[in-house]
């Protein structure tokens, strides 16, 4: 699904307009991104845990020359899905 279908099926679910739909989804994509960037993590009961994880800084090998590389230390965000969207997910398998 790309983000323009995502914005169409919001539309359609809630009967909102287009862009309505599309300033809801920059609106929640916007306050997920600021409570990572805050070091928090965002709990949402039933779907999942937006949440930051540190990475060490490592040492590192280029494939395609096989030369060392030096991989500074960084936060990525993580994402562990929640047990109601795991079965339904699961379900939508077995069928």
């Amino acid at each position: 699904m790309t983000k323009a279908e995502l914005i169409s099926a919001i539309a359609t679910d809630a009967e909102l307009t287009k862009a309505d739909a599309e300033k809801a989804l920059k609106s929640l994509l916007g306050a997920v991104t600021e409570c990572l960037k805050s070091g928090d993590k965002l709990s949402l009961v039933g779907f999942g845990t937006f949440s930051t994880v540190s990475r060490a800084a490592r040492k590192g090998q280029n494939p395609q020359t096989g030369k060392k590389i030096s991989i500074p230390a960084s936060i990525a965000p993580k994402f562990k899905a929640g047990k109601v969207l795991k079965d339904l997910v699961n379900e939508k398998k077995k069928k």
